[in-house]
């Protein structure tokens, strides 16, 4: 294992190993790959290309082969074609639909870094090239250039009223037919900035392979799908992305769409600080007490009924798990954290790991056993109360858990070991067991690999004094305000 969290509280201790647990326990070989992967678990007992991957991100944190492996299967599977399955089971894949909404180019690309594995790199390249010009050829019937939605699990929207009355699958559990209908296809602005995001992917990785000329290409057709998401299926007035139906009328339900078309950034600092005080941080639409609801809490459709799977109101784990990828890139790190500590009390309380809950209460409903909310709280552990390690940094996430009086978080790193010991007065910073300096106040402090800060970020929803001090006696004394980075020279 390469990371370790403990407290003085053995309920969060317990939930955390429970977490872990659970996630070896959903961890087995599924058609046509012998590596054991990661299920979604409960009453899912298969690998969905919608999630599965993300998922694999988080738990490579302890298991790195099974990050590759999530992918790898994938790729394995993939038709001569080009088609990737969207779901794969014990004995079969399911080819009725698309189901994708992170791309796994760009979780492969990520895994691929992280794992240092050229071959790996070089594979999920070839494969997530292909898999993008199969959904050119069939998935762009209108001619816009945008990814159409042609059925309801091709969104994975399961039971959402921006569906009603839209087949599960496609024809002939084909996903390259359309089903016959007087709406359909439409212009997907989610499925469309998946195609955004494994493209931006796409162009890194081939800039990592030193295919100069293909990345440039890349990039020119994912700003090409990027104005097109922004031609097709924006309305300016209402600060809104919608489904453009084939009779050009948007499919006018607000719902956690949005955060999808976020999560890929497709649009500038600018719209995004509209869109978010217009509908993300607004207590009446999407920032419940358990955010984000699937649909907008003031929006007619909303179901009240959270006890079986729907997107038509719940929270859900999986919204939850995606919120870091753009939370972070629009600079919302004190939201992001307020959202964390949020879920992650909800997910201590319960008696399990279930997939969705009510936005108002945090209670939990359905599928115990539900690999992406063990995901949730490990994820959510390490970016409330340890240590990451990005593009060459290390992140010291200083807070105290809710419940606690001191904890201990532990990261393997290139450079050796890094630890956190955080007590009520202070964080102690260790690398390879020497102390490097002490934290005082709620913040984030980034350092590269060996322990020279580099920066404090607000991760709080208020003003935070903040002070760091070496063991040469040098020491520091700051405010800083919520979202704000400030760059640190001694």
């Amino acid at each position: 294992m390469t990371i370790s969290f403990t407290t003085d509280n053995p309920l969060l201790n317990r939930k955390v190993e429970a977490a872990i647990q659970g996630l070896i326990s959903n961890t087995r070989p599924l058609f046509g790959y012998r590596e054991p992967v990661l299920i979604e678990g409960g009453i899912y007992a298969g690998i969905w290309l919608e999630c599965g991957p993300l998922e694999s991100t988080v738990y490579g944190m302890i298991r790195p082969d099974i990050a590759r492996a999530c992918h790898d299967i994938f790729f394995a599977n993939q038709r001569e074609d080009g088609y990737i399955p969207a779901v794969i089971f014990k004995d079969r894949c399911l080819e009725g639909q698309i189901q994708m909404v992170v791309p796994i180019a760009a979780t492969a690309y990520e895994t691929a870094l992280k794992l240092e594995d050229e071959a790996f790199l070089e594979r999920s390249y070839l494969a997530c090239s292909r898999w993008d010009r199969w959904l050119g050829n069939h998935r762009n019937t209108r001619g816009t250039g945008l990814c159409e939605l042609f059925c309801e699990w091709d969104s994975g929207h399961d039971n959402s009223p921006r569906l009603t009355g839209i087949p599960h699958a496609c024809p002939e559990f084909n996903a390259a037919i359309c089903n016959d209908s007087e709406t359909l296809p439409y212009l997907a602005p989610d499925l469309s900035a998946t195609v955004y995001g494994g493209r931006i992917a796409l162009a890194a990785m081939a800039n990592r392979l030193g295919r100069h000329q293909e990345a440039s290409e890349w990039s020119r057709k994912a700003e090409h799908i990027r104005a097109a998401i922004l031609k097709y299926c924006f309305d300016e007035d209402e600060l809104f992305f919608y489904d453009l139906d084939n009779k050009n009328q948007f499919v006018r339900v607000k719902g956690d769409i949005i955060t999808r078309i976020l999560g890929e950034h497709v649009v500038d600092q600018e719209m995004f600080e509209r869109i978010f005080h217009r509908h993300i941080c607004n207590p009446e639409r999407f920032w419940s007490p358990f955010p984000f609801p699937s649909i907008a809490l003031d929006e007619p459709a909303f179901n009240h009924d959270f006890s079986s799977n729907a997107w038509s109101g719940a929270s859900q784990a999986l919204t939850a798990l995606r919120a870091p990828r753009w939370m972070e890139h629009y600079g919302k790190p004190a939201h992001l954290n307020e959202l964390m500590k949020r879920w992650v009390s909800a997910i201590v309380d319960d008696d399990g790991f279930k997939q969705q809950m009510n936005p108002w209460t945090g209670q939990f409903h359905e599928s115990e056993g539900y690999s992406p909310t063990m995901c949730v709280l490990i994820e959510f552990i390490s970016r409330l109360y340890g240590i990451r390690s990005r593009d060459g940094l290390l992140e010291w996430n200083c807070h105290m858990p809710a419940g606690t009086t001191c904890s201990h978080y532990s990261l393997s790193t290139v450079a050796g070991l890094a630890e956190m010991k955080r007590t009520r007065e202070k964080t102690t910073i260790l690398l390879n067991g020497t102390a490097e300096f002490e934290v005082s106040g709620s913040c984030r402090v980034v350092t590269d690999r060996w322990g020279e800060v580099d920066s404090i970020t607000g991760t709080r929803l208020n003003a935070e004094q903040v002070s760091i001090s070496w063991p040469d006696s040098t020491i520091i004394h700051l405010s800083v305000e919520p979202n704000e980075t400030v760059k640190i020279q001694i």
